[in-house]
């Protein structure tokens, strides 16, 4: 796999698209269980207008992971810091893509002063963000029927730094922990 993640252009829109009913629909049966009003409520927004939609908007960072000529993965960073997207074709799975991404968000995250990164993951991305030091902090019924896990990280504090007493982060509102 020759990988770059690059900044997400309107003529991806259409591939972007492709990404995430084909990662919505074959990777997340774990979420979705196939219920076809659940898939069709999940991919109703999921056109090409709507992703270039989302990759125009001046306060979105979009982001596409790119293996050759193929669009393999898509993320998408609000304004507010919240990841809105994360998703990989099936085959892109456990090739590094989504890591890259998601460490490119974070430092775009980081750069523009966000204090804590969150994101409501499904219950079949909840290993991969576990994983990348994102705190679980409960469940969320979506619009579209599927429970999903919520998620956050604190990145304006770095291992040493005197905030990061005991290895323990503040809470995202940047209240301390009881």
């Amino acid at each position: 796999m020759s990988l770059e993640i690059r900044i997400a252009a309107s003529s991806d829109a259409s591939a972007a698209c492709n990404v995430l009913r084909r990662s919505i629909s074959e990777c997340c049966v774990l979420d979705h269980k196939n219920d076809p009003a659940i898939l069709d409520a999940w991919l109703g927004n999921k056109t090409p207008q709507m992703v270039a939609n989302w990759f125009s908007s001046p306060t979105n960072y979009s982001l596409v992971a790119v293996d050759g000529e193929d669009v393999v993965g898509v993320a998408l960073l609000t304004g507010a810091g919240k990841l809105a997207l994360c998703y990989l074709l099936p085959e892109a799975r456990s090739k590094g893509a989504g890591k890259a991404l998601l460490a490119k968000v974070e430092e775009q995250a980081f750069s523009w002063g966000v204090k804590a990164l969150q994101l409501h993951s499904t219950a079949t991305g909840e290993a991969f963000f576990a994983h990348h030091g994102y705190i679980h902090s409960g469940k969320v019924r979506s619009p579209y029927g599927v429970e999903t896990i919520f998620f956050w990280k604190q990145l304006d504090v770095q291992p040493g730094e005197p905030d990061a007493k005991d290895g323990k982060r503040k809470r995202f509102c940047n209240c301390n922990p009881v």
